[in-house]
This record gives C-alpha cells, structure tokens and sequence, in this order.
C-alpha cells in the first residue's frame, strides 16, 4: 500500500485533505473567467422543483460540485463503496450534496452487485422525493466515456429525464488516468455545458443499451464542444469492445 492510501485512512488525513480539494475549487471557480452554456435547462428543474438524473464523466468530476450551487434542492451523488471513495464523499460534502454508496448494478451481472440494489432503492426514494441524483456513468473504473446501462434503469423506473453536463478550461492539466482526469488551472478561462434533457423511459421499444449509447453520444458531443471552445483536441471515449 502506498504512502498517499496509509495516510488517507485516516480520518484527520481525510478531513485536510478534503478541505484542501474544496478550497482548490473554489479557487478556480473565483479566479477563472466562466460562460454557461444551457442553464435554462437545470433551471427549469430547479424552479419546479423537479427531479432528474444528472450525468457527467468521471474525468471531468472536480468542478461539478460548485455547477450545481444554484439549486434549491440538494443533489445527491452515486458514490463506490471502496475505501479510496471516502475523498470524494468527504470533498463533495462540504458543498452541501449528499452520498449515496453503492453503484448501479448492471443488469447482466446481477451475481455481482457489490451494493447495487440497496444503492438503487436509495437513488429511487431520493427520486421519489423530487430530488436530483448525479452520476459519473463510466465511473468507477471505465471503459472511459462510456454510459453503463445502470444509469438508464435508474432513470426509467423513477420515470424522469437525464440531464447531461460537462466542462473544460483553457488552461489545464490532463493527467494519464484512465479517465483522462482534468485539473484545471486558476486564473484562467473556462466553459460550462448543460445538455438538454433526455427522456429514456416514454419509448419501450428502445432497450437499455440503445438508451445508453443514446446519453453518451449527447455527453460526449458536449464534451467535445466545450474542449473545442477552451482550443483543445476533444477527448476521445475508450475503445469499445468488439
């Protein structure tokens, strides 16, 4: 075990280093120059207090707290049950949402949930409830840019719409992960994209993975957008599995 993963098992470690991560945020937010792209669609939810399904990729989770600070209801984030998530419960906490542990479990693999029922009951009563849930669909360890069907299921039974967004910096670092995971510079520029909302449960002819492909595509076109906006090379999703 590394030094970085004995020290973040505790929880005095955790507390600095979660707090260390909110002040880098607000940071960037305060010092950068910022356009919104689509508001009119989260505010729409949040005038009517509406429920919804917000989806973002996993590389691009740090600056997603603070995009969701306009709202009068809280958002309530999937999170994985592994140790190594406590930072990011802990760090997305001080911006007032709300965790949820557990993932959605893929409906082909049912033997391995790893907390997935108990996870969906708790995402559908949060839904239930006129609340938003927030997901990184290709967390928590990819294929990157990929929707998983979970997020879809999610969403039909609640019967409400998925709300895509994404966001990208001129100045930035992309660090080789998996995820391509952006730590956006401070003092520079940046855009924030919310995508329309997409209705996945009024078509019963259309299945999980076509559903899927459908929230992707539209996350990924803008995705790309904002990176073409900020003058970089998009992203490219993961190879997918032949």
């Amino acid at each position: 075990m590394s030094l970085v993963k004995r020290l973040l098992r505790s929880d005095a470690a955790l507390n600095f280093a979660s707090a260390t991560i909110a002040l880098y945020i607000r940071l960037v937010r305060a010092t950068s120059r910022w356009q919104t792209i689509g508001a009119e669609y989260p505010q729409a939810q949040w005038d009517q207090h509406k429920a919804c399904v917000v989806v973002f990729w996993h590389g691009r989770l740090l600056l997603m707290p603070p995009a969701w600070q306009g709202s009068t209801f809280p958002l309530h984030m999937l999170s994985s049950q592994h140790r190594d998530a406590d930072l990011i419960v802990r760090s997305v906490a001080r911006f007032g949402i709300k965790t949820i542990r557990g993932s959605t479990a893929n409906p082909k693999k049912a033997d391995k949930d790893k907390g997935g029922r108990a996870a969906l009951r708790a995402l559908l009563t949060v839904l239930k409830q006129g609340n938003a849930v927030g997901f990184t669909p290709d967390g928590p360890r990819g294929p990157r840019m990929q929707v998983s069907p979970g997020v879809i299921a999610t969403a039909r039974l609640a019967k409400v719409p998925i709300l895509p967004i994404t966001y990208s910096t001129r100045r930035r670092k992309m660090i080789n992960t998996w995820d391509r995971f952006i730590l956006p510079a401070l003092f520079t520029s940046g855009v924030t994209i919310w995508g329309e909302p997409i209705d996945v449960s009024s078509n019963n002819d259309e299945s999980l993975e076509q559903a899927a492909l459908r929230v992707e595509a539209a996350l990924n076109a803008i995705t790309a957008q904002a990176d073409r906006l900020c003058g970089h090379v998009p992203v490219e999703p993961a190879p997918r599995d032949k």
